[in-house]
């Protein structure tokens, strides 16, 4: 594929180079990932150094001690290598718990907790590719956690909404609520337990000596074994949390090859049915089915078809998707033309489906968890990978700067749900890296936040790619609209049928067709957060490309 350099029309360029790129949610965090690739290493080592510094420069939607699925495609393979960054439920868990003695609720803190996954994550992808010292790569992080840096805009806007919750507990407090407040933009933010804790991974590898695998394992230790595992179990159990080192000992991240369907001259990969990856396949599956290249761009016709056909996608995560360990995802029917070409058959270009259904309920709070980064090195090694986690779930642990991974919202509290929760079993993610590798021989590696509206936000980016030769930065730039027309992944898992937001850069004479044909429309304004958060990087032939949102405090950078 060719990306041009931008023309013009979009608020930033798109960063061109030679050598290698890397795009995150974080300007820091990109780079701290840049430095690693001027230092010799590859991809792997420095999306692990964006992604663990992303745990800190954006600690209120990313968590050191959250989930973190990993993409990565090595040039000795032309299999996309899948990390499922993603813990399970304790074995300490009863299934009915909720139901029981919640009242059907899932309750704020520690009950919430599901292993910790993403240390592992990082130290996994490391284990298998990576180059350098996990003390080198974790270092940036070290440093932005210990001298602190300044509160950027979205962040300090997310401590403002969420103050109630970080004020509910001490620990938690003194970390974001400094002086009773949560700082503002441009104040200097540190969060010294975490540059502590960060820092006796890194002593531990050091004290380990031998190669870097011994290292890497070393590290992990001192996090699933070691006295942070202990301050963790510690914390749970005095707070009436189910959280047993024996959970933590025994927590591997399952690693194979990714899901994989082409779309016109690309193949594009995520991660398995424990994420809603699969819901992009499923889209492009049917928009290639469909008629919908033919229409003008970000049209009625356009954002009609295209918001009908995730409602399909999202309706059948909503009806199957679950941990693959323990529910049986027919994905192989899911992904097939045959069941896209039904689907398509079935949309009416006049009517969006299930008008019939409910009024609109009140619209909750967003959760604005997640962030990204994408690396493309010189060697043409990539890496994609969607680290989460919030921070005002529960508790930081004491001592320790760490909130232990609350993705227990995304089960469902139905044990017999495809999502629902049980002992072992992982929740159902929203975070979903993806990457696409074209006939060419070029890779996109791209993702973003956005909870539900991660999907919608990668498929409208690559649409504009693949089906309209945009600029890269561009096909990140241009406005985008999303449907809540299904059930939320988030608890307390609301409905809001027919609501389709659009942003307000999209033609106002959008409206009154949309609502004939039976949608909700609400505006979002300009360059929404709410809309995501697309990073992305493209290597090949022509070199290597990167884009960031400015909806977020995104940035590229390469050479």
């Amino acid at each position: 594929m060719v990306i041009a350099a931008s023309s013009g029309a979009a608020l930033r360029p798109t960063i061109t180079g030679t050598r290698q790129m890397v795009a995150s949610g974080h300007y820091l965090a990109t780079l701290a990932g840049h430095a690693m690739l001027e230092a010799g290493g590859n991809a792997v080592d420095a999306g692990c150094a964006a992604g663990i510094a992303l745990g800190v420069l954006q600690s209120d939607i990313v968590n050191v001690a959250g989930v973190a699925p990993i993409l990565m495609r090595m040039t000795d393979s032309p299999d996309v290598v899948s990390i499922a960054g993603l813990g399970w439920w304790p074995a300490a868990l009863d299934p009915a718990v909720f139901m029981n003695r919640h009242g059907g609720k899932l309750p704020i803190g520690v009950l919430r907790t599901v292993v910790p996954s993403a240390p592992d994550a990082w130290l996994t992808a490391l284990s298998r590719f990576g180059t350098m010292r996990f003390a080198d790569i974790v270092e940036p992080a070290i440093r932005y956690a210990r001298d602190g840096f300044h509160m950027h805009a979205l962040m300090a806007q997310t401590l403002r909404e969420k103050a109630e919750d970080y004020g509910r507990w001490e620990s938690t407090r003194d970390i974001y609520l400094p002086s009773g407040n949560p700082p503002n933009t441009g104040d200097l933010f540190v969060q010294s337990d975490l540059a502590a804790t960060l820092q006796y991974m890194a002593d531990e590898e050091r004290a380990a000596g031998g190669d870097l695998r011994t290292g890497y394992e070393a590290a992990r230790s001192a996090f699933y074994l070691g006295d942070i595992a202990r301050k963790i179990v510690d914390h749970q159990q005095a707070n009436g949390g189910l959280l047993a080192m024996e959970d933590l000992a025994a927590y591997r991240s399952e690693v194979g090859n990714a899901v994989e369907r082409r779309f016109g001259a690309y193949s594009v990969h995520t991660c398995d049915a424990w994420c809603q990856g699969p819901t992009l396949l499923q889209a492009l599956k049917m928009v290639e089915n469909s008629n919908l290249k033919h229409l003008p761009r970000n049209g009625a016709d356009y954002i009609h078809l295209l918001t009908e056909i995730l409602k399909i996608a999202f309706r059948d995560r909503e009806r199957f998707y679950g941990d693959p360990r323990f529910v049986d995802v027919p994905l192989q029917t899911l992904l097939s033309d045959k069941y896209a070409a039904e689907c398509i058959a079935g949309i009416d270009p006049a009517k969006a489906s299930d008008a019939g259904r409910a009024n609109l309920v009140p619209e909750p709070g967003t959760e604005p968890d997640t962030s990204y980064v994408s690396v493309a090195d010189r060697w043409g090694n990539t890496f994609s990978a969607t680290p989460s986690d919030g921070s005002w779930h529960a508790p930081v642990v004491p001592g320790t700067g760490l909130v232990p991974s609350c993705r227990g919202t995304q089960s469902r509290l139905d044990p017999d749900h495809p999502a629902g929760l049980a002992p072992g079993k992982r929740p159902r993610l929203t975070p979903s890296p993806a990457l696409a590798v074209a006939d060419d021989g070029s890779v996109i590696a791209f993702g973003t936040p956005g909870g539900d509206v991660q999907i919608q936000a990668m498929l409208q980016v690559f649409l504009n790619l693949s089906l309209f030769s945009m600029d890269l930065q561009a096909a990140i730039e241009a406005p985008r609209f999303a449907t809540y027309s299904f059930p939320s992944s988030f608890y307390p898992y609301e409905d809001r049928p027919q609501l389709l937001k659009l942003e307000s850069r999209l033609d106002p004479g959008l409206d009154g067709d949309l609502l004939n044909r039976g949608h909700k429309v609400e505006r979002w304004p300009d360059y929404s957060w709410l809309a995501g958060g697309v990073c992305a990087v493209v290597s090949g032939k022509a070199g290597y490309f990167g884009g960031a949102d400015p909806r977020r405090p995104s940035y590229a950078i390469g050479w």
